[in-house]
């Protein structure tokens, strides 16, 4: 039998309040709307060795980091196929999707180059993002997986996993 330990963050401290639009494949929407999103982070790891040991004060670090960039935010999916900006001049975002027009103050916009706005893309954007903010921390040959959970309600919510 092979032995493993999980490590897991997630707190209040790192929730973030952000407005959302997912897109269908038959190119309807839901409203502009938000949820308190609550992202929990897991890292599996081979040992629990003095050597090995991951703080946990730079993995909530690297959580916060995005917290503070996602909350009371409007996050947009460039690349959705429903998805047009029409200006971006830094003042204003101004964009389409699915054939609506929307003009919102471009500091109160997050661009996520993802195609969709979703629990599922929101859990994978955020494990990219917090991939290159810990940088080594999480490229430690002693991790064997890497995941994040996205919860936009309780009890509802996606993860994103990368195994090595």
């Amino acid at each position: 039998m092979s032995e493993s330990y999980e490590i897991r963050v997630r707190k209040d401290a790192l929730k973030f309040a952000a407005s959302h639009m997912t897109v269908f494949p038959d190119g309807t929407k839901e409203s502009l709307h938000g949820h308190n999103y609550v992202p929990s982070l897991t890292v599996k790891v081979r040992e629990a060795s003095f050597e090995a040991t991951i703080p946990f004060s730079r993995l909530k670090a690297g959580m916060r980091k995005i917290a503070a960039a996602w909350d009371e935010k409007v996050l947009v999916a460039t690349r959705n196929p429903y998805h047009e900006t029409l200006r971006n001049d830094g003042r204003e975002f101004e964009f389409r999707l699915c054939g609506k027009r929307y003009v919102l103050p471009a500091d109160e916009v997050v661009l996520l180059e993802t195609d969709n706005i979703s629990c599922e893309t929101l859990a994978r954007a955020y494990f990219d993002i917090l991939s290159d903010e810990l940088g080594d921390e999480l490229r430690s040959p002693n991790i064997l997986s890497v995941s994040v959970f996205i919860e936009e309600t309780p009890g509802q919510g996606a993860a994103f996993q990368r195994e090595r």
